[in-house]
């Protein structure tokens, strides 16, 4: 089965907590702290490949998570780092951010590696916060959360040819022709209802891949027939072969049904490189003087070769122009799949690190994305993580911007999950 879109949900791995303990040994008096850290996270990466051609495997797996880091032990022993989880997906596929719609990967080239989310730090021991002024700390720090995302994938085939037409204009005859593709080949329309890919060799020795589309009908750019679920396919091809079936009754306005889907598509075809190919002139006696008025019809507009598959007439001639066409041509770069510009962004640009807002008379909360990320990080379970969580909230101004919002004694303030009462 083919499958060409999906959505999946990734989650990375959390870090691993840190630990408090003192070493306890024999012989070892006031051992001193030696609370390992904990580990990191495992992240998630995606990996292009060639194995696959169809993101199938996803519709059964639509959450796929790493495992956490290990917490850190006594006797300074580190937790083990998670391993990380690396998915496989075709090449050709977009990997977008639901949630804001931004293209997160393109993966273009095959074994192109990405990192998508990304493992949670592993958070420090008390070991770590041993200092000349405080021999004894009581503090760690919790492992961070990993990144979480919804995911839609979208596969969109890399070929550098392909073609296009309406059904029974013969595409799915000429790729098996010439390439290695068995493309199956019948006399009704839509034969042809997923994508087909063949290695085309040149009598040059270049090649290239090539990509029989299922036939397109009228409406197609607007979601008629197969056309829109297949004509994302067409969009990373360099080069468009436009098949037009000569031995019927108005070819040319089977040439002119394509040629104005393709320009009424999301991103305009029309304007890409094109060779049209007028096939089954084995089925025609005038092949000449119909040719030539086709050919005088659409202004030379476009290479205009006329084939046929069934006897290989006009193949080898059409061959070396599809070769001598690629040449010239560059990569494809998608709209959506170009590199933003990287912007440094300052802790003013992004706002303020904390806000209050007030839910009741007598309660009130802390929002922050970084407020709410540095408290997930502190262990509370000792009384000096809490008079740590205490002055830091203090430092960065918090009590005066309750006081502002006229807080009062004994009223309650929320910190995500955690709660105390308010005291001057």
């Amino acid at each position: 089965m083919f499958i060409d879109r999906v959505n999946i949900k990734v989650k990375a791995g959390k870090g691993g907590d840190g630990k408090i303990a003192f070493l306890r040994e024999k012989y070892v008096p006031k051992g001193g702290p030696a609370g390992g850290n904990g580990g990191k996270g495992g992240s998630i990466y995606f990996l292009a490949t060639t194995e696959e051609n169809t993101l199938l495997p996803f519709r059964y797996n639509k959450t796929i998570k790493a495992m956490d880091g290990e917490n850190g032990d006594i006797k300074n022993m580190y937790g083990r780092n998670a391993p990380d989880v690396i998915v496989k997906a075709p090449v050709g596929t977009l990997i977008y951010d639901v949630k804001n719609n931004h293209l997160l990967a393109d993966l273009d080239e095959d074994g192109k590696k990405v990192l998508i989310a990304k493992g949670g730090k592993g958070g420090r021991g008390n070991a770590m916060f041993k200092t000349s002024t405080n021999r004894v700390p009581r503090i760690a720090e919790n492992g961070e959360p990993g990144e979480e995302f919804d995911l839609h994938l979208e596969l969109k085939l890399i070929a550098d040819v392909g073609l296009v037409g309406l059904p029974n204009a013969g595409k799915s005859t000429f790729i098996s022709v010439v390439t290695n593709a068995k493309a199956e080949i019948a006399p009704y329309p839509f034969t042809t209802i997923t994508p087909n890919l063949g290695a085309l060799s040149f009598p040059s020795g270049r090649s290239c891949v090539i990509c029989d589309l299922p036939g397109l009908i009228e409406g197609a750019s607007l979601g008629k027939g197969l056309g829109l679920d297949f004509l994302r396919h067409a969009e990373r091809c360099r080069l468009i072969l436009q098949l037009v079936d000569i031995s019927e009754e108005n070819p040319l306005d089977s040439y002119r049904i394509i040629e104005k889907e393709l320009a009424n598509y999301v991103v305009d075809l029309s304007s890409r490189a094109r060779i049209i190919v007028l096939t089954k002139i084995d089925l025609i006696e005038n092949s000449d003087e119909i040719i030539a008025k086709f050919k005088k019809e659409i202004d030379e507009k476009h290479q205009v070769f006329a084939i046929s598959s069934l006897t290989h007439d006009g193949l080898k001639e059409l061959l070396n122009a599809i070769d001598n066409k690629l040449e010239t041509l560059p990569k494809i770069i998608l709209d959506n799949a170009k590199e933003e510009d990287f912007v440094l962004h300052t802790l003013k640009e992004q706002g303020p690190i904390f806000y209050i807002t007030r839910e009741k008379e007598d309660t009130f909360r802390i929002n922050g994305e970084e407020v709410i990320k540095h408290y997930r990080r502190m262990n509370l379970s000792m009384e000096e993580g809490i008079l740590r969580l205490s002055k830091y909230l203090r430092d960065l101004g918090v009590e005066e911007a309750l006081k502002e919002k006229g807080i009062k004694d004994g009223d309650t303030v929320y910190l995500d999950d955690f709660a105390f009462e308010y005291f001057e």
